[in-house]
């Protein structure tokens, strides 16, 4: 059922040719032979799968991180493998578009020789290829697509729910799509996606009647094969995002009820099920190998690029888990071959788009050109020019998100300053300038108040324990798949092996040792509890950035790791 390790190694040489561009339109016209998208047709169901594109409608960098640790079975495992443990354990040359595309290493050298990824422009001439290759092909989309930028959050995702229209989106699941509103969302479904775009979720319930809020699934026929796809939506949304936004809806992992619905799925015919789902590559694992009759699980959430399916036993046979990434930087595609009510044999890629190989779709670039357009001053106001590179995505702390914290301290006067662990938002190149746009894809959200409050030394040590068990719990079931919360002025230690409440030890505010009892002045955004009025983070960093010329990050504020011995996990600049 497997593609061999030599078929698998050959592949990758084809991608990592120079390729040349695709041609707009149906997709087949124009197309040479060499080009690193020509991927063979297999079988006779195909599912293309995109996630995470936190509305990205223009090609980006994007730095994959240089760490991802794994902790107990998952120590090791993708995708807790990062830089030359990725290459090695994928067979990837280094140097190479795929080196880039999927691993952090000479980034910024890469990045000026192969250029930007994603778009939705590039992304529809690419889906449109290979679905006119693949008669009958699903096109799914992982969630997190309304949310991470400017001008998806001044449209109330009006601009990226059009886009969805436009690239085909067949299938959805959500996760950040509820930080609009339990109304917004209900808005969507009910009037621009009906009869076009299916939203599949097996997990959201009203809380009174305990009854779904969506269907759990639907089931397609591709080429005379029923295709169910099933819904997960993202389980901790209540807890990761406000509640009051959908303060009726509760959800979770549900794994029984995931069964039943699998089950269902089956008696109504079903040959093929697939779980879209946004929970977490971890927990798409484990769910893999304790419920049987799934097929694939096509995930998302963790932003985890990972080039091969995972083949997960279970007690039923084996079950595919795959994962592509975020902003529109790959495109998933998994081939089915389904013969008597069965799947027999699979072939998976994971195409990364390079938008200087793919021409542009001219009706979907037309449609974001006008999208934009009212609001394109505003996007493009130079705030500052940056000396490093900037980025945000890593366990621990980013460029990008030291800058936030630094400009919290400085514009609130705070000793302190906590920024959330979000894994989306692009990357700006030494010499580039800063752009408004670049600080509205790390802060645009639906709660972006800043506060400043007094916070005990033992009060800050609870929140960075809290937040590290929720990484680092050795149940994926309880992790919420983001990262640590980032820390201006605060330094400490931990040992992600240990138990909550025994992480987190050297606590340190300016060089000084935490007092448990003293009050820190803390700047921070985010705040999920309750609804606030104040100034917009995004306001407060941009701020700060029009006071300088140019930004250097003199200190990326990094814990001093313990207990974790040699990890595949951790890049070689820790």
């Amino acid at each position: 059922m497997s593609l061999s390790r030599r078929e698998f190694l050959q592949m990758l040489a084809v991608a990592s040719a120079s390729g040349f561009p695709l041609q707009g339109g149906a997709g087949t016209k124009g197309a040479k032979a060499g080009s690193p998208y020509d991927i063979p047709r297999f079988g006779n169901v195909s599912l293309l799968h995109y996630t995470d594109c936190h509305a990205q409608l223009l090609p980006v960098y994007f730095r994959e991180p240089s760490i991802n640790l794994g902790i107990n079975e998952m120590k090791g495992r993708p995708p807790h493998v990062v830089g030359e443990h990725f290459l090695d354990h994928y067979g990837i040359k280094p140097g190479g578009r795929n080196a880039h595309a999927f691993t952090y290493l000479n980034f910024v050298e890469l990045a000026q020789k192969y250029g930007k990824i994603g778009g939705f422009a590039h992304m529809k001439t690419l889906v449109d290829r290979v679905r006119a290759e693949r008669p009958g092909s699903l096109l799914l989309d992982g969630g997190d697509t309304w949310q991470g930028s400017a001008t998806s959050l001044w449209t109330n995702a009006q601009d990226m729910v059009d886009a969805q229209k436009k690239l085909g989106v067949d299938i959805m699941t959500p996760h950040w799509e509820a930080t609009f509103g339990a109304d917004r969302v209900k808005e969507v479904v009910n009037n621009d996606f009906k009869d076009q775009i299916d939203f599949v979720a097996q997990n959201i319930f009203d809380k009174m009647w305990g009854e779904r809020i969506f269907k759990p699934y639907v089931i397609k026929e591709i080429n005379g094969v029923p295709t169910a796809i099933v819904g997960q939506a993202f389980p901790y949304t209540p807890i990761a995002n406000p509640s009051y936004q959908i303060p009726n809806w509760t959800y979770g992992i549900r794994d029984e009820e995931m069964q039943e619905v699998v089950n269902r799925a089956r008696k109504d015919g079903a040959q093929v099920v697939i779980v879209l789902s946004h929970n977490g590559m971890d927990v798409d694992i484990k769910m893999a190998s304790q419920l049987t009759g799934i097929d694939a699980i096509m995930g998302g959430h963790t932003h985890d690029a990972i080039p091969q399916a995972m083949e997960v036993k279970n007690s039923g046979g084996t079950t595919l888990v795959t994962n592509a990434g975020s902003n529109t930087k790959f495109l998933g595609v998994l081939d089915l071959d389904v013969r008597d009510g069965k799947v027999r044999d699979y072939r998976y890629h994971l195409l990364p788009v390079f938008a200087n190989l793919i021409e542009e779709d001219k009706d979907m670039a037309a449609y974001i050109e006008e999208v934009r357009a009212p609001y394109k001053d505003r996007l493009n106001e130079e705030l500052a020019v940056t000396d490093d590179l900037l980025y945000r995505r890593g366990n621990f702390n980013g460029t990008f998100d030291q800058l936030i914290c630094n400009a919290l301290m400085e514009e609130m006067d705070a000793e302190v300053s906590l920024s959330p662990g979000f894994r989306w938002g692009v990357s700006v190149l030494p010499g580039q300038p800063i752009t408004f746009e670049h600080v509205m894809t790390q802060t645009a959200i639906t709660y972006p108040e800043v506060t400043r409050n007094e916070f005990t030394g033992e009060m800050l040590k609870t929140i960075l324990e809290d937040v590290a068990d929720n990484l680092f719990n050795k149940d994926p079931y309880y992790q919420q798949g983001g990262d640590m919360v980032r820390t201006g002025g605060l330094s400490y230690a931990i040992d992600p092996t240990k138990s909550i409440g025994n992480r987190i030890s050297d606590m340190k505010v300016n060089g000084e040792p935490v007092d448990p009892k003293k009050k820190y002045v803390t700047a921070g955004w985010a705040n999920v509890n309750e609804k606030l009025e104040g100034t917009p983070v995004w306001e407060v960093v941009a701020n700060n950035l029009r006071g300088k010329k140019t930004v250097k990050v003199d200190h990326l504020n990094t814990p001093e790791l313990k207990g974790i011995g040699e990890n595949p996990g951790l890049g070689e600049e820790f």
